[in-house]
């Protein structure tokens, strides 16, 4: 029988896992930071329950034109609180759930799991938690990891990746999205609905660089109408905190 370890837990090594015991190979997953990786656990999962909650806000907000009354008045901005401990605590339970679901998968389907962070030692052998696992196939699934601006440290409570704002205990009133890629895009998207001013900075002439430039450019007007400040080919030059918050400095000098 063919054995494979497989490090990383995310969906390339979840699912190399799956499929290599399908096929009758005798499978390790090793991983670190949970089954699901940033994709269940940190990124796609929860952004996904995040836009959820910021669809809602907006259908209440808007309600008053499909004749939607409370107390007899149109609902107006402002009127739907929202409570971002509540929020981010369902946005995290809901992805522990699918990692726990995806972790029984690979159970069921004969995987062993060992978590841990591992290292290659030979050419077909892997160090884990002080053993050490002989091997015909070692799969490498990392992953990738948030990129953090010279100068702008994640500190977890004003700094942030997008690994850490699902720990915000509070709305912010307001918001710098640095990068206008799918996720920045998301979480500006978001937050705007949630009722946070929000700056999004593109390096780019347009958000969502990689996307088809027509539906970018539909998506980038929307933003806009919502009162979203979009800022193209500008790029953060210095991030500084203050006693009440960020000052982010770009490199044209705004």
């Amino acid at each position: 029988m063919t054995s494979v370890v497989i490090i990383g837990g995310g969906p390339g090594g979840y699912e190399a896992a799956l499929v290599a015991a399908q096929l009758g190979a005798q499978v390790t997953l090793i991983d670190a930071s949970g089954i699901g990786g940033s994709a269940v656990l940190t990124d796609c999962v929860p952004s996904k329950a995040l836009i959820a909650t910021a669809e809602v806000v907006t259908m209440a907000s808007e309600s008053g034109d499909l004749g939607v009354r409370i107390h007899g008045q149109a609902p107006a901005p402002g009127v739907v609180h929202i409570d971002m401990a509540l929020v981010n605590g369902r946005v995290k339970k809901l992805a522990a759930a699918q990692s726990q679901d995806i972790e029984q998968s690979l159970r069921t389907a004969g995987v062993t799991l060992i978590h841990g962070r591992a290292r290659l030692v030979a050419r077909n052998r892997v160090s884990i938690n002080g053993d050490e696992i002989d091997t015909d196939v070692i799969l490498l699934a990392t992953g990738a990891r948030p990129r953090v601006v010279s100068g702008a440290e994640p500190d977890g409570e004003r700094i942030l990746t997008w690994e850490q704002i699902y720990d915000l205990p509070e709305l912010p009133a307001k918001l710098i999205v640095v990068g206008s890629g799918v996720t920045g895009a998301e979480l500006a998207s978001a937050y705007n609905a949630l009722g946070s001013e929000v700056v999004l900075v593109s390096s780019r002439d347009r958000v969502l660089p990689g996307e088809d430039a027509d539906a970018a450019s539909v998506i980038e007007d929307v933003f806009r109408r919502r009162g979203m400040q979009v800022l193209s080919n500008a790029r953060a030059e210095t991030v500084t905190r203050t006693d009440h918050g960020v000052r982010v400095v770009l490199q044209s000098g705004e």
